[in-house]
């Protein structure tokens, strides 16, 4: 087969990225354009699952669709379904070496912002345009938005931005901007805090589906809901705005005692916003320091501001109870549990006790546990 025309194969990264349509805009991409099945097929898969990253694909991919109609560029789908085996495969790679196939048929520039891809590409001959679709440590659009005593951010399509700034307790809301943010002005913002978590050493997504999604980013606790969950698509970022050490709360030299010697079963309790995650922090710092302690913590998600010292864990496959198993073979001296939700976290939380490690346990929903 001839290549008087140039044919671009995109691979599912380059449009999970966001990369492609942005390379046809420029008139880089300019060739005929071929699909393999497969992609659709990835993306269909991760979408039907609720993934967002599947949605974001699909979503290119309609967008390259209307690109090619504007600009004349012919584009096709080629290829086959997926077999049984080629799914159960997926995730070592059958799918990539699949679309490098497709690439080698028609003699075609694979896309790609997966470097694995890209270099088994060049190694077998194939030609390969890799793009890095992250540039690490950049600002991200949210995080020029804070200041110093900001608490949270909220920002949702068609209302106006605002923080809350100051301190527990003396705190003010102030608007971001007097227009309202339009649904694309979010998106954009969206892309780039899941871009950053893909990519950024100091970042992970907690929680990652279509409707409700939770990223871990710096120190920044990151919740974005879309439709149908919420009625609008929001994004809301919180962040400790202070951190304490137990010195700061001039507790008596008699509860630091009792701290180091006797309190193995912590509670402590109050209404969200109070500071109770600030306290807990302090008071695991304080025991590793005085008591050189081991202490874990189970948090979903991971957002206590603790020293490097201290392994946060979250809920293992989706459950604490299978985290709480691994806690028992690592058997640290204290336990932080955080955000206990459910009747069976609790359950958790009394199983560690008795096998006599350490637990600070966090109070906001006791009530609704009728453990009082």
């Amino acid at each position: 087969m001839t290549n008087e025309i140039e044919r671009a194969v995109p691979d599912t990264s380059v449009l999970i990225s966001g990369v492609f349509s942005g390379l046809i805009e420029k008139g880089i991409v300019k060739g005929e354009i071929i699909i393999p099945e497969f992609v659709i097929e990835e993306l269909r898969s991760q979408a039907s699952r609720g993934k967002e990253i599947g949605f974001k694909g699909l979503e290119e991919l309609k967008k390259i669709r209307e690109l090619c109609q504007e600009k004349n560029i012919e584009i096709k789908k080629t290829g086959r379904r997926q077999t049984y085996e080629e799914i159960k495969l997926a995730k070592f790679g059958r799918i990539d070496a699949l679309i490098l196939d497709i690439a080698r048929e028609f003699s075609a520039i694979i896309y790609t912002s997966d470097m694995v891809q890209a270099l088994v590409g060049e190694a077998e001959g194939i030609k390969v345009q890799y793009f890095k679709p992250y540039k690490e440590g950049k600002t991200i659009a949210i995080e020029s938005l804070l200041t110093e005593d900001t608490m949270s951010l909220h920002i949702k399509e068609n209302t106006k931005p605002y923080a809350k700034r100051g301190s527990p307790g003396n705190m003010k809301i102030t608007y971001l901007d007097e227009n309202r943010y339009s649904q694309d002005d979010v998106e954009k913002m969206i892309k780039e805090i899941f871009d950053a978590a893909r990519y950024e050493d100091d970042a992970f997504i907690e929680f990652g589906q279509h409707g409700a999604s939770v990223i871990q980013l710096k120190n920044m606790r990151i919740a974005i809901t879309r439709p149908p969950f919420s009625d609008g698509i929001e994004i809301t970022v919180v962040r400790p705005v202070v951190k304490l050490n137990l010195n700061d709360y001039r507790l008596s030299d008699k509860l630091k005692d009792r701290l180091l010697k006797k309190a193995e079963g912590i509670v402590i309790s109050g209404p969200p916003g109070s500071g109770k995650s600030t306290f807990a922090a302090s008071i695991a710092e304080f025991l590793l320091k005085e008591k050189q302690a081991t202490i874990k913590t189970l948090e979903s998600p991971r957002d206590l501001q603790v020293p490097e010292e201290i392994t946060q864990y979250g809920p293992l496959e989706g459950s604490f109870v299978k985290s709480a198993d691994i806690l028992l073979l690592v058997r640290p001296d204290y336990t932080i549990f955080d955000e206990i939700r459910k009747p069976k976290d609790f359950e958790v939380f009394a199983d560690l006790r008795m096998a006599g490690i350490g637990m600070i346990l966090y109070r906001d929903l006791l009530e609704k546990l009728n453990l009082e």
